[in-house]
């Protein structure tokens, strides 16, 4: 993508609540057996209705409706300052007697949701569709709700449309940012940072040959269950929409628990291993998200079906391809086809591809001519400074010369 030369050589440095109400329990939709019902699940020794989101990005992907963690940037370091449950904008009213219960484990909810929009940003960090926030601004809870216009107090930006998608890029960022909450919370709870949980013990079981229990066992459920309670809040209409959204969300908390493993630290004099000590603990975030962006690559389309139940009309999911094999609760699923985005669609929340950088040697997705959908590309030189030619000096620091080399930058027309 990019050719480098030396052009000039520095000096060397040194480099040193309450329950359901008859509308929350009325709101359930089906997928092939799949239930996604607004009801009250147990949590800490009381009944809290199901809370939730609709996704990370403000207008960032195809889908704004699903965006409903959109907060300013005085939020978006929760943990180093207090939480004022009121002032997050977006939140429904479930959320906010979560938020209100729970306040100490908000801070991870909300470090979680920034932890799923930058994998999400990894992942597709090469395709048209590139999980953008606005501005950058890792912006994560918020108020990109519902059709028709998002108030610019809200998000400071000048009104836009969200109309509602139901895009398979719409699947993958609930997926990952449930699973990002759930992840977050679950390693903040291990790291003994709320009173509320700790470690798992419940899961462990007799231990194997040469080996025993020890350590702190990271707590996925409990971690899964904040996820559900705070994740699913808005998912209660009896709409294929809710369906989706709450099964997708599902889909993504399910891949935290299939991927929790054994990990094992040994004791004994030069690492003879004597004692061998292991507990279950949660996998880089990073396979979590190679996981769902496989699945988002194979997710089942869907079609709508309606049929009229006793409280009224109910939207639910069916395979469209019969002959497939039929989604199941570790698949995303999705039934609307997702734009092309190459060009800049407020009715889609495409951004395009313009002055996108393209690498002009690739043939692929990120590939100029792919990326900029066949409108060419323009290249420009840019100078940047790095660090070269270090030298480890005993003991103990590294010194490094300061190099600046130019580059040529692809970008789309």
């Amino acid at each position: 993508m990019c050719g480098g030369r030396t052009e000039a050589t520095a000096k060397p440095q040194p480099v040193a609540s309450a329950g359901p109400t008859g509308e929350e329990q009325a709101g359930h939709a089906h997928i092939r057996g799949l239930t996604a019902w607004g009801t009250a699940l147990p949590f800490e020794g009381q009944r809290i209705q199901v809370l939730g989101f609709t996704g990370p990005c403000a207008l960032c992907t195809p889908h704004p409706e699903d965006l409903s963690l959109a907060l300013g940037q005085q939020y978006t370091s929760l943990g180093s300052q207090p939480l004022l449950c009121g002032s997050i904008p977006g939140l429904v009213p479930k959320q906010l007697r979560f938020c209100r219960n729970y306040i100490e484990i908000m801070p991870s909810v909300a470090e979680g949701v920034k932890l799923g929009i930058q994998e999400c940003q990894h992942q597709f960090r090469g395709r048209r569709w590139n999980c953008t926030t606005i501005d950058d601004s890792l912006a994560i809870f918020g108020p990109v709700l519902d059709k028709g216009t998002v108030s610019s107090s809200e998000l400071g930006l000048s009104n836009l449309p969200t109309p509602s998608t139901a895009t398979r890029e719409s699947a993958f960022v609930h997926a990952i940012a449930s699973a990002g909450v759930a992840f977050a919370v679950t390693r903040s709870c291990a790291e003994g940072t709320s009173t509320i949980c700790g470690c798992d013990s419940h899961h462990k079981g007799p231990p194997g040959e040469g080996w025993k229990w020890g350590g702190c066992s990271e707590d996925a459920d409990f971690g899964v269950l904040v996820s559900r309670e705070f994740a699913d809040a808005r998912e209660n209409r009896p709409d294929a929409r809710s369906a989706m959204n709450k099964h997708n969300n599902e889909a993504g908390r399910t891949t935290i628990l299939d991927h929790m493993h054994l990990k094992c630290k040994c004791h004994g004099l030069s690492g003879s291993c004597e004692v061998k000590t292991c507990w279950w603990a949660q996998p880089d975030f990073r396979a979590i998200g190679d996981f769902l962006k496989d699945k988002y690559d194979s997710a089942s389309e869907m079609v709508v079906e309606k049929h009229r139940e006793s409280r009224g009309w109910v939207e639910t999911l069916r395979a469209k391809y019969a002959l497939f094999k039929p989604p199941t609760e570790r698949d995303l699923v999705y039934y609307e086809n997702s734009p092309n985005f190459c060009e800049p669609n407020p009715e889609t929340g495409s951004f395009g591809t313009r002055d996108r950088t393209c690498n002009v040697t690739s043939h692929g997705i990120d590939g100029c001519d792919l990326l900029c959908c066949g409108r060419g590309h323009n290249t420009r030189t840019e100078k940047r400074k790095e660090k070269c030619h270090c030298i480890f000096h005993w003991c103990c620091y590294v010194s490094c010369q300061e190099c600046v080399r130019i580059y040529d930058v692809h970008t789309c027309k």
